[in-house]
């Protein structure tokens, strides 16, 4: 453990999209030149593990000795690599195999007090040890929603969640103990059981939470959403009331469909440090998520993280931010900030992952309800043409290209079904003729945008995990090409109607689309 303070990143390895060991080392020469100290990699199941040969299979998994070459790495740079895993709930992936459905509790989590979990466990940290020279480790045990109610239930009758989950980590932390480590683990479950599922809003700590938190482990909060001081100075004050060393994971929006949003991570960040500051907190991470396609760089964050530093430091001048950011990246700042425009041009969208469900949603069965007017088309068709010039001269150009290819596709994709759907109503066939032009233009756009998509993922990614985005890719391409047809048959006389577009429209009636998922996006329909 070289440092006591830290300010650092966590990336997301466990959502499809593997960085290549290069990739992660280049990304630690960055955040060296910013002043971070500070990296976790978070891997559910995608590292190798000594004796279990089923985990991480096929996923694109790190090897032992790419782990000791990143650890050698980034301890060269004065950066410490700190192993990111689970060992509670988020293990969905090895349950595709045999070998642990017989420790599955229950959807994504490990069946607690069972020798074959402690058996993996031990197997993880073994590794762990032998490939990382920092002994801090991150045990994850967040989300752990269902715990002790699938086959723990069936096993041992229903027990207070609060025992199963302290004798639970009391023999992680053993475990971890054994081979040297000191475990940090989000703090968010033992919220949860005791306040109805609620983590957030928490006005005091009970005897019983504080108690069933060993002394050997440090607690991580976790907060990305909220713009409201008072919210970060209150969950600070509770976790102060803990024995136990605190640590703050932030985030540097990654995760809000194909473009990050970095004006929403300033929002969120700037109120959370600014408490940091006032509480002493000093052990500091902005995660970065890759959650339903891990389909935004983590590059394309380097600004904001810069920016939450200076902040942190003191340092309010923009002007001065953007000029040491150049100086020390070779990077325009600004230029740099252009990639969230996926997501600022919508920016009065209800839910964070607005290219996503643009991308994604159905031309007939559409789960949207956001009419965007026509003035969107000539800001997108700007932004587009912003991003190709502004890519030239950078490093990072395949991003831009991937981003202005996204715009391009949006600016026919984001009111179509909305135009289909009134030209219908209107029985316009002249206008529906328009538009069956449109949407050949649109599979250009996407052919486009498929390319410079699967070279970011390429450049930056291994290869495992994209065969994912080849199918959701494939189906949006079929798709469009069927609804084209079945309007050219509509227009042509050879049907009557097109029983989709005679359902009266209804509102999409959910309370969150914050994490707009691709199975609910994509169809109305059952994705088994």
């Amino acid at each position: 453990m070289a440092n006591e303070k830290y300010f650092g990143v966590m990336l997301d390895m466990s959502r499809n999209g593997v960085m290549k060991v290069e990739k992660v080392k280049e990304y630690v020469d960055y955040l060296v030149k910013i002043g971070y100290n500070m990296i976790q990699l978070y891997t559910e199941e995608t590292f190798e593990v000594e004796n279990e040969p089923y985990f991480g299979y096929m996923r694109g998994r790190y090897s032992f000795g790419d782990m000791i070459e990143l650890d050698k790495y980034c301890v060269s740079k004065g950066v410490e690599l700190i192993p990111c895993v689970q060992t509670l709930a988020h293990l969905n992936g090895i349950f595709k195999w045999n070998d642990y459905k017989v420790i599955q509790d229950t959807q994504d989590i490990l069946l607690a007090e069972e020798e074959r979990t402690y058996t993996l466990i031990d197997n993880i940290f073994k590794t762990l040890a032998k490939c990382f020279t920092s002994r801090r480790v991150n045990i994850g045990m967040d989300e752990a929603h269902m715990l002790g109610l699938g086959a723990y239930l069936s096993k041992h009758g229903y027990q207070n969640r609060f025992g199963i989950i302290k004798k639970h980590l009391e023999k992680v932390i053993e475990i971890a103990n054994k081979y040297g480590f000191k475990p940090m683990m989000w703090s968010d479950m033992f919220y949860r059981l005791a306040n109805k599922g609620n983590y957030y809003g928490t006005n005091n700590i009970t005897e019983e939470v504080k108690n069933s938190v060993p002394k050997g482990v440090d607690l991580v909060y976790w907060d990305y959403y909220h713009t409201d001081e008072k919210i970060y100075k209150n969950m600070i004050s509770n976790h102060l009331q803990f024995n136990n060393d605190i640590w703050f994971a932030g985030g540097a929006w990654t995760w809000s469909g194909f473009a990050p949003d970095i004006d929403f991570t300033l929002k969120t960040m700037k109120p959370a440090i600014k408490v940091l500051k006032k509480k002493n907190v000093d052990k500091i991470m902005f995660t970065m998520w890759g959650d339903d396609g891990s389909e935004t760089s983590y590059f394309s964050t380097l600004p904001v993280l810069f920016y939450l530093k200076e902040y942190y430091d003191g340092n309010r001048n923009l002007k001065d931010i953007k000029a040491k950011f150049k100086a020390l990246t070779g990077e325009d700042y600004d230029a740099m900030v252009s990639l969230q425009l996926g997501n600022s041009i919508f920016k009065n969208s209800p839910t964070r992952s607005t290219t996503r469900y643009l991308v994604y949603g159905d031309l007939f069965n559409f789960f949207y309800n956001d009419i965007w007017g026509d003035e969107y088309k000539d800001k997108l068709l700007k932004g587009a043409r912003k991003l190709k010039r502004l890519g030239k001269d950078s490093k990072f150009k395949y991003l831009f290209d991937y981003e202005s290819d996204l715009l391009y596709f949006l600016s026919i994709k984001y009111n179509l079904a909305f135009k289909i759907r009134k030209a219908y109503k209107d029985n316009d066939k002249e206008e529906l003729k328009l538009i069956i032009k449109d949407i050949t233009k649109l599979e250009k756009y996407l052919n486009n945008f498929y390319k410079s998509f699967r070279n970011f993922w390429y450049t930056d990614r291994n290869p495992f995990g994209f065969d994912v985005s080849d199918g959701r890719f494939g189906a949006l391409k079929q798709r469009i090409a069927s609804c084209k047809e079945r309007l050219n048959d509509y227009v042509e006389g050879k049907i009557s109607k097109i029983d989709e577009l005679e359902i009266e429209f209804l509102p999409y009636s959910s309370d969150n689309r914050s994490y707009a998922c691709w199975r609910d996006i994509t169809t109305v329909n059952r994705i088994w």
